[in-house]
């Protein structure tokens, strides 16, 4: 009898949260949202906020960490980072910063915002900028995997935290951390979980999701960088497409077995440390990076062949160069033959995709003036735009190749990390539920983008 009455519990629970999510809502499972496409795809949201701003459906304590949530089957996974404050923290000649603590990954109701679990290890830190974890939780068939800033990579079951299998990938492949830690996010594709790692011979290694186990590894590179790997059809090929600090490289994604591989800047002599940060973006038979120092690379594939042109290039070594797209951290967007990024001040600029001719740029989206490190991600919904600036604000806006149109304007959380002279909130959102899911060093909030 207690049996079923406990069944009958779990089925009322389930009931319940059927009942209190949208009928549409679409997950927001790892980094940039279902299939690393970066638009957000729900409809039914505001076109318009309300007086006062959208509405905070609720609020939940957390660390600091610059790890966006992702949100999936009802619940919220985040990373963040506990600081023993009883050690002082030691810096050093490199930026490196030495601090003592722990990780945490955060399990949350998605509806109500209330703790589900806590899975947390000890992480001593080595790094500039050592608020916190770095990665966004990737969620897949009731597994969560997870990666530490200084390469603790875990599986863990999403039900109760344990953890199915662990590695420290400093350890198993002789690495050193990057300057400002492991910030790629991992990629899952089929039985196959790739990471950028390090290491002689490591730079990229393939696991098995179930094991963890090395399936293979390649290439070398001074700095892997943080560029999240993708996966892109390229002249008539699935082709695994890794960035790092020196090269952009293509790769089987079976055998790890290079097909390609393009020196950028074109001396392979970065400005280091390395800025290679954006996710690779994929137009069509087209691939698009975009670095601060060394500005745009467009890769052309052609219908047969595995190898791609450069279709245009730019080795600038200043990132206070005036024209295209000289990217820091928030990925571009290509929409109808056009790119639009955030470069190195903040400035939001719209280039043909095609040659990389600049149409117009604007301060506009960090407040209207010149702005060290600005930094806007930008979401596709439909046919507008959803940004979150790093000063907390959420913003509805209209482009085209004829400019910039703002909608909208709400601050919903506030930027409490201290950067570049200023106070910044550095953290991708989810957008899933009809909801904009966003966490700064102290709290995650979910507010209501849901019309009527």
């Amino acid at each position: 009898m207690s049996s079923r009455a406990s069944i009958m519990r779990q089925v009322s629970a389930v009931v319940v949260l059927l009942i209190a999510l949208p009928a549409s809502a679409i997950d927001w499972p790892e980094w940039l949202g279902n299939n690393r496409e970066g638009v957000w795809r729900e409809t039914g949201l505001l076109t318009k906020f309300p007086e006062g701003g959208p509405k905070i459906l609720w609020k939940a304590p957390l660390g600091p960490g610059y790890s966006g949530p992702a949100v999936a089957d009802g619940r919220v996974y985040v990373l963040d980072r506990q600081v023993t404050p009883t050690v002082k923290p030691e810096r050093k000649p490199s930026g490196r910063v030495t601090t003592f603590g722990t990780e945490r990954v955060v399990c949350l109701d998605a509806v109500t915002g209330k703790l589900i679990w806590v899975h947390e290890y000890e992480s001593q830190y080595s790094l500039s900028y050592p608020s916190g974890p770095r990665n966004t939780p990737l969620i897949r068939d009731g597994r969560v995997y997870v990666l530490g800033a200084m390469g603790h990579f875990k599986c863990l079951n999403a039900t109760d935290g344990s953890v199915r299998w662990e590695k420290n990938l400093c350890d198993q492949y002789k690495c050193e951390s990057p300057v400002w830690g492991f910030t790629a996010h991992p990629l899952l594709d089929g039985e196959l979980l790739y990471c950028l790692v390090g290491g002689e011979g490591s730079a990229v290694v393939a696991f098995n999701k179930d094991t963890g186990n090395e399936v293979w590894k390649a290439l070398d590179s001074e700095e892997v960088g943080y560029s999240p790997p993708i996966i892109v059809n390229g002249g008539g090929q699935r082709q695994l497409i890794v960035w790092l600090s020196e090269t952009i490289n293509g790769l089987d994604p079976a055998t790890g077995k290079k097909l390609w591989s393009h020196d950028y800047p074109d001396d392979g002599l970065p400005k280091r440390p390395a800025v290679t940060i954006v996710t690779p973006r994929s137009l069509g038979d087209s691939l698009f990076v975009s670095t601060v120092y060394h500005g745009p690379l467009m890769l052309k594939f052609a219908a047969d062949k595995p190898t791609p042109e450069v279709l245009y290039r730019d080795n600038s070594k200043s990132p206070k160069k005036l024209e295209g797209l000289h990217c820091l951290m928030a990925s571009p967007i290509a929409r109808d033959g056009h790119v639009y990024g955030i470069c190195a001040f903040g400035e939001l600029k719209c280039c043909v995709a095609a040659t990389g001719e600049q149409l117009w740029e604007t301060f506009a989206p960090v407040g209207g003036k010149k702005t060290d490190c600005g930094t806007v991600f930008i979401v596709p919904h439909e046919d507008r735009y959803v940004m979150f600036n790093d000063s907390g604000e959420l913003i509805l806006a209209n482009m085209s190749p004829r400019g910039y149109t703002e909608i909208d304007r709400a601050k919903i959380i506030e930027p409490i990390e201290a950067a570049r002279g200023r106070l910044v909130v550095w953290s991708h959102p989810a957008f899933a539920n009809r909801c904009v899911f966003v966490r700064n060093d102290k709290e995650i909030v979910c507010v209501s983008l849901a019309a009527g």
